[in-house]
């Protein structure tokens, strides 16, 4: 997708840092974020969101992808959130996992 601000970062238009990445994902911070910790897990192909999302092993991969990044990070708890529409709050319709911790302003 031409115009989705998630493809574009993938795509390195932004100069984006990546805190982790695989043949699955990008992780990155959340430019607004609502927690001290505020990270979002996106699929590297673009699908709107979670009920356009058919492939059960990608999704699987999505979810170990927070694991392993909670690891990295050394965050024993933290919260994720996948907002599905918009009116359950999703602004970015490309696919996306937060991952959130300490002080959470929803």
């Amino acid at each position: 997708m031409t115009d989705c601000i998630f493809c574009k970062i993938i795509n390195g238009d932004f100069g984006t840092e990546f805190v982790y990445e695989n043949e699955y994902a990008v992780v990155f911070n959340d430019i607004n974020p609502k927690a001290d910790t505020h990270l979002l897990v996106v699929p590297r192909f673009h699908v709107d969101s979670l009920n356009q999302l058919d492939d059960e092993l990608l999704l699987g991969k999505l979810m170990m992808t927070v694991k392993d990044v909670a690891k990295k990070l050394g965050l024993n708890s933290y919260r994720t959130v996948i907002n599905t529409g918009k009116d359950a709050g999703q602004e970015v319709f490309h696919l996306h996992i937060h991952i959130l911790k300490g002080n959470i302003k929803l």
